[in-house]
């Protein structure tokens, strides 16, 4: 078994997950951190058992004693600190979205590209059992064309406080200021259910309509240092490369569903419901002699690795590096596209 020594980039709320991730995987060492804040940097190291620490990405690359990177910083960052690793040549997972612009984003594209090292971007409903059993009989025609879907990302941290206090906790407070990186709703859950729908159907998206919404949620619209200016809800229509329409729903003001998402796609000779709700992954379909009855029956999904095992085994030379950073890009170029239309009314935008 080939070992791989792993840095994390970046200490914040998503790092516990990704360093507990990847320390339960045979032959992976946490070797290194990366913060510039000298104390949750050492608190992590040490919660994690983590050797080195480094202030800097220029600091760890001098050390060099390790394989690969994991990204996990500020969407804003992603791109400063991600070329520099590849540059070195070593393989990088990086946190969604990829970076704050399609330019950006695909900068990095290419950058890995030419770097030929294994890259992948952290959309982690790809470990979604129904999501992959979904593509794939879409895949195998069992629907037949697509024609027509509704997806939706729900969840509702601002509205009651299962995850902590949202307006005294900076791993929220950032997520709702664009000058502390965010994209929004938009960029940050959004496009988990734009991956989701595009990928079941097995189609880019050709056309994009959208809407914004920002509302007040503090006196000022700030707290402390955060300007509380990035848009909480987002609604989408869709035109997929094959005519087929669609309608995308995401927002931080779902009362009742903490992190639900769903997803309905209709083809010419069969539906598919994705469902991931409380951390269940179902499937149902509506196939053949059940169409004339509108019955649906639950489909078996075998389970799917993470996200971590398959960066660890692309580097291993055992699986494919997807979604990779051109995927990532294409989302980019697709958020873009729907941020332009919204600052025009909703017109409809080519993508």
């Amino acid at each position: 078994m080939q070992p791989v020594r792993l840095l994390i980039l970046g200490t914040g709320g998503m790092a516990k997950t990704h360093a507990e991730h990847f320390a339960a995987i045979p032959g992976v060492t946490l070797v290194a951190g990366i913060d510039t804040r000298p104390g949750p940097l050492a608190a992590f190291q040490a919660t994690h058992a983590i050797p080195r620490g480094f202030a800097s990405v220029e600091a760890a690359l001098d050390w060099g004693g390790f394989d690969a990177v994991t990204n996990v910083t500020p969407d804003a960052a992603h791109h400063p600190t991600s070329l520099p690793f590849l540059a070195a040549g070593r393989h990088v997972l990086c946190e969604k979205p990829l970076a704050t612009s399609a330019p950006l984003a695909e900068a990095m594209a290419a950058a890995a590209a030419a770097a030929g090292v294994v890259n992948m971007v952290n959309l982690t409903y790809r470990n979604v059992a129904a999501l992959q059993q979904a593509a794939r009989m879409v895949q195998d025609g069992a629907i037949g064309e697509v024609r027509h879907f509704e997806a939706s990302y729900l969840q509702s941290w601002l509205t009651q406080p299962a995850w902590g206090d949202w307006s005294a906790e900076p791993q929220w407070l950032w997520r709702l200021s664009t000058a502390h990186g965010s994209k929004g709703v938009l960029g940050d859950v959004g496009i988990h259910i734009l991956d989701l729908a595009t990928h079941v159907a097995g189609l880019e998206v050709a056309a994009v309509s959208c809407l914004l919404q920002t509302f007040d949620k503090a006196p000022g619209g700030r707290i402390g240092d955060y300007v509380l200016d990035a848009n909480d809800s987002a609604t989408l229509q869709l035109r997929l490369s094959n005519g087929a329409l669609g309608t995308v729903g995401a927002t931080r003001f779902a009362t009742g569903h903490l992190n639900d998402l769903r997803l309905r796609l209709y083809g010419q000779c069969g539906g598919l419901e994705v469902r991931f709700e409380k951390g269940i992954s179902q499937l149902f379909a509506c196939l053949g002699g059940d169409i004339p009855t509108a019955t649906w029956h639950e489909v078996p999904c075998p389970p799917v690795p993470t996200i971590y095992q398959r960066f660890i085994a692309a580097i291993r030379g055992e699986g494919v590096a997807v979604p990779d950073f051109a995927r990532g890009a294409a989302l980019q170029r697709l958020l873009d596209a729907a941020e332009a239309s919204a600052a025009e009314g909703g017109r409809l935008r080519t993508v």
